[in-house]
């Protein structure tokens, strides 16, 4: 089964292109351009360079988040179009469960850590299985950093651009039970989304193309301000229809 994946949740831009759990093809691209000028050309790179045609993929697997707003629509809206256009199943994986697989095999917690700005980041626990794969252990959650930590009591290993960048804090709060990982490890690959993907697929765990959507855990700012405007406009209708005694 050929499985083309993609990964647009964060600053890096990955796309792969797998024969089952063989990697026939990569792209990471991490030069802070826009994902919607490289990803399609990166797309069919894949396929050029794995020697396919463009219409060679049996299913479609994306990272949905959390992670950036703007990445993560654009990974979607191109994973929802090369889907639907070709009458394939999709599946979306979390973009924190790929970053705690993207880590060499160990026995302690998990921690992938992406900066959500503001001192908060996006995160979940996770244990290694037996097949070398992340399970969650806790749920996936935007959190203030240090009341995040401070709740940890288990020897755990940080990764992600939360984790860089919060890295002096991380071992200050917890100096004994911390371990960061290095940077190598620290971005999310498409190819191991492919991999996660093909695992739900396995399970019967597909997404319903129509109804793809990102999962950001919180609302942009756009829908913060929406919500404000709406907030607004009702409490001035609701003042209108207040009759004077």
């Amino acid at each position: 089964m050929y499985i083309l994946a993609i990964d647009t949740s964060g600053a890096a831009l990955s796309v792969a292109l797998l024969d089952d759990e063989a990697i026939r093809a990569e792209v990471f691209l991490n030069t802070g351009v826009n994902h919607s000028l490289h990803l399609l050309p990166a797309v069919k790179y894949v396929y050029e360079q794995a020697g396919l045609n463009t219409d060679a993929a049996d299913l479609f697997v994306c990272a949905i988040g959390p992670g950036s707003f703007t990445g993560l629509r654009i990974g979607v809206g191109t994973i929802k179009g090369l889907a639907m256009a070709a009458g394939k199943p999709v599946v979306g994986v979390s973009s924190l469960e790929v970053l705690a697989a993207s880590i060499a095999p160990v026995s302690m917690n998990i921690c992938p850590m992406l900066d959500a700005q503001r001192g908060q980041i996006y995160t979940a626990l996770y244990k290694m299985d037996g097949d070398f794969l992340p399970i969650r252990i806790g749920k996936e959650q935007v959190a203030e950093l240090e009341p995040f930590l401070k709740g940890l009591t288990e020897k755990t290993i940080f990764l992600g651009s939360g984790a860089l960048k919060h890295a002096q804090s991380i071992k200050k709060i917890l100096p004994d039970t911390s371990i960061l990982a290095p940077e190598r490890h620290c971005y999310n690959r498409a190819a191991v989304a492919g991999i996660l993907g093909l695992k739900k697929f396995q399970e019967g765990k597909t997404s319903d193309t129509l109804t793809f959507a990102p999962r950001y855990l919180r609302p942009s700012e756009a829908e913060k301000k929406f919500e404000i405007l709406q907030n607004g406009k009702a409490l001035i209708h609701r003042q209108k229809n207040i009759k004077p005694r």
